[in-house]
């Protein structure tokens, strides 16, 4: 018997557009996602597309951590924590906070069985989940300003399944 989904989810019945918490979304197969991704970087490089997926992510995390926090009266690291548990409720992988200091600007998430790694595979020999770090230095970057602090952040993938590593790992830190 299916599982109900994790997230409620609102399908609009004249225009069928599906949302989540207010904010409009897509449902794609996971295989989709991987081969856009794959496919920028045979054509473009892994740097560039890399560069690409930065900007996007970590712009996009921002934004939804400021929706979220409007719409569900959430501040601080509640907001981040409400990220990565949506991220995981749509099938990305399960996200799990290891460190966080919201005034430091600094945190370490694990993501294990990750969607991207899945997708390339253990044998892939590098890191290809690298967005995800865009995505939490974005969303990071949102809570650190929550707590009276605008810093720029950056983060890191210091492991990855697709590497043969057991999970994929995370560090966001200031930049420079």
């Amino acid at each position: 018997m299916p599982s109900p989904l994790p997230v409620p989810v609102e399908v609009d019945a004249e225009t069928g557009i599906w949302s989540v918490d207010g904010q409009p979304m897509v449902l794609v197969p996971r295989h989709f996602w991987a081969f856009v991704q794959m496919e920028s970087e045979r054509r473009f490089g892994a740097e560039a597309t890399r560069e690409i997926y930065h900007d996007a992510a970590f712009r996009a995390a921002r934004v939804w951590c400021e929706r979220e926090a409007g719409r569900h009266g959430l501040s601080g690291i509640e907001v981040f924590r409400h990220y990565l548990a949506r991220m995981s409720a749509r099938g990305w992988g399960r996200m799990t906070i290891e460190t966080i200091d919201a005034r430091a600007g600094t945190a370490g998430i694990r993501l294990d069985h990750s969607a991207l790694a899945a997708e390339y595979g253990a044998k892939a020999g590098r890191r290809v989940c690298y967005w995800f770090g865009s995505a939490y230095a974005g969303a990071m970057e949102f809570v650190a300003e929550s707590a009276g602090r605008a810093i720029k952040l950056a983060a890191e993938e210091t492991q990855c399944a697709a590497e043969g590593a057991p999970c994929c790992r995370f560090e966001v830190r200031p930049r420079g």
